[in-house]
């Protein structure tokens, strides 16, 4: 059974808390975050191929992602501001299909006891309307996705 993916949204507010526990030690969940093939082979929903298209992962790096279904295609792009190993990353994250509208994630690692980890991440969005918008375009179910394949990717390199 996977842990619970916990998103707080207040209404009215254009950020979104958004917290999910790992049976992995902090070093291998912030690895699967840093290393271009592993992190590809975890994000977004089930059933979508993702290519990584560029991947600078340092402080002032940037990243580009393309995923495909059976449906089309949809890129991703951002800069990463602020990495500091097993601890934080702070980045801009867009849709390309949504050109202009940009979040900024501040996402933090915390070890847990028993050699546990913890996600914790503040996205901030432009408006209200966008983070809306982003609810009701299955924000949740791709991140819960995204997650539980990350926990099968933590299990197998365990």
């Amino acid at each position: 059974m996977s842990n619970p993916l916990i998103i707080e949204a207040v209404p009215g507010t254009s950020y979104a808390d958004i917290t999910r526990e790992f049976d992995a030690p902090v070093e291998a969940l912030f690895r699967a975050h840093a290393d271009p093939e592993l992190f590809r082979q975890w994000i977004g929903p089930g059933g979508e191929r993702t290519e990584i298209t560029h991947w600078d992962f340092r402080t002032g790096g940037g990243y580009r992602f393309v995923q495909r279904d059976k449906d089309g295609e949809y890129a991703f792009r951002g800069v990463f501001h602020t990495v500091r190993e097993n601890e934080l990353i702070i980045q801009t994250f867009e849709f390309e299909g949504w050109p202009d509208e940009v979040s900024v994630d501040c996402i933090r690692f915390e070890a847990l006891e028993g050699g546990r980890s913890r996600i914790v991440d503040h996205s901030v969005f432009s408006t209200v309307e966008v983070l809306e918008s982003m609810q009701s375009e299955g924000m949740e179910r791709g991140m819960r996705e995204g997650y539980d394949k990350l926990d099968e990717l933590l299990a197998a390199e365990g």
